[in-house]
């Protein structure tokens, strides 16, 4: 009988303190919505899309949050990038309009301003990334799907997700990313990441499409610095001398080996310049050691080199077989990853800036040009043997320098009606004529 009692009395308090545990970690979580929700944002974006030749508005939806009580907010560029009308609805479902003060691709940020003369808008507690642990509970919140004001729970599964294109580059070069089992669905981008205590740790960004709840955030510590200073210039500059990285087990299994490995080399930057080759391996950037023995170790790396001043002088510790050298150069500066887009309708298409990827994979040898991005089918571009990916380096005898010089030679030929059009484009490593035959102005225009 007395074991017996005893049995019962340990079930009764055990069991008295999961109820208490559960009523705190309810409250926990309650609080914590509390403390982010009222500067939760749902965001309407008006976008410019190009398709087919074509450009057009499309409506989206998208999240963010408040940082600041004169009404900053902070989402993804993906969202609120190239947008010509964005339409905020605030948590007291107070209806303002934003304007887009600057955005970084590389990181997939974007920072707006809310069109409001208040200075007592909720905002959220910044918290910090750089602590996080596998298995801590955390709440993502945004409009999942449009609906807004949502809030999903799970855990951090990883603190440091390596995230990879199809091309096998990084998708996001300057950060890794927190991976979380809360659910991020179309929507939910751009919306904050909250832990226990209501502090934004991360910004929710993208969802393997291929799985349930495997979702990916931008860890607020990198957020924050890209943040600070798109407000206070308006875009993020970051350096680059032209390299690009693997990790060392792509070229050795020994563990003692020290470095990071060189895969390539821009042919237009000023690591190839001073005789940087790939398989070179890089052991230090202005006497700070480098190593990346994996794939997560490589944002280091890339981050040791953008920080450095653009312009200024970088030395480079470089060992090639059983060689070593340090080299002196001077920085670049780190282009986007795309470039302007515009419709030139009369033609069909649409053309855009040279990316740096464009220009590597075309081998050209100079930044000169544009890409055709787009063709429409039937337009004149298309019927001339236009395509998507030729780049245009010449109309005529004039030399393209970029989007703009294209758009001046392109409305003086419109104007003068020149009947035909000589364009010198490339594609790979081919280059071909194409002869453009241009319709009378008032065909384009139509007749009134």
């Amino acid at each position: 009988m007395k074991n017996t009692a005893l049995t019962l009395l340990f079930i009764v308090i055990l069991c008295g303190g999961c109820a208490s545990t559960g009523v705190s970690s309810q409250n926990a979580v309650i609080h914590a919505k509390n403390q982010a929700a009222p500067a939760l944002v749902h965001i309407r974006p008006v976008k410019e899309v190009f398709q087919r030749g074509r450009r057009r508005e499309v409506l989206i939806t998208g999240s963010g949050f408040i940082i600041s009580p004169d009404g900053y907010v902070v989402t993804n560029e993906h969202v609120a990038g190239r947008s010509s009308l964005v339409r905020c609805v605030l948590g007291d479902k107070t209806e303002v309009s934003a304007v887009v003060v600057g955005t970084d691709t590389f990181t997939d940020i974007a920072v707006l301003k809310l069109d409001t003369d208040r200075t007592d808008l909720p905002f959220v507690t910044m918290g910090e990334s750089v602590g996080l642990e596998a298995g801590q509970t955390v709440m993502a919140l945004g409009s999942p799907h449009g609906l807004a004001r949502s809030v999903s729970m799970g855990i951090v599964s990883v603190t440091d997700r390596y995230l990879a294109g199809n091309n096998g580059q990084s998708i996001s070069p300057y950060n890794n990313w927190i991976q979380t089992d809360a659910a991020i669905n179309p929507g939910n981008s751009g919306g904050p990441l909250v832990n226990l205590r209501g502090e934004v740790i991360g910004i929710n960004t993208r969802r393997l499409s291929s799985a349930d709840n495997v979702g990916f955030a931008i860890p607020i510590d990198v957020a924050k610095r890209v943040v600070d200073e798109i407000i206070e210039t308006g875009k993020v500059t970051r350096s680059t001398t032209g390299l690009k990285f693997q990790e060392m087990t792509r070229k050795t299994d020994d563990p003692a080996q020290r470095g990071v490995v060189i895969s390539d080399v821009d042919p237009l930057s000023p690591a190839f310049q001073a005789r940087i080759r790939p398989g070179d391996i890089l052991t230090a950037v202005n006497g700070i050691p480098t190593h990346a023995r994996f794939v997560e170790d490589l944002t280091t790396v890339r981050n040791l080199v953008a920080d450095v001043p653009v312009g200024s002088e970088v030395t480079l510790s470089i060992r090639r077989g059983t060689q070593a050298a340090d080299i002196a150069m001077k920085t670049a500066e780190k282009s986007r990853f795309v470039g302007e887009e515009s419709e030139f309708e009369a033609w069909g298409c649409s053309l855009s800036e040279l990316s740096p990827d464009v220009i590597r994979r075309a081998q050209l040898t100079s930044r000169n040009g544009v890409v055709t991005s787009g063709v429409r089918p039937g337009g004149l571009a298309a019927n001339a043997g236009l395509k998507p990916g030729d780049i245009i380096l010449r109309i005529d005898d004039s030399e393209i320098q970029n989007l703009s010089s294209f758009k001046e030679i392109f409305d003086g030929l419109i104007e003068d009606g020149t009947p035909l059009v000589l364009l010198t484009v490339k594609n790979g490593a081919l280059s071909r004529f194409v002869l453009l035959k241009q319709e009378p102005l008032a065909e384009i225009q139509g007749e009134n």
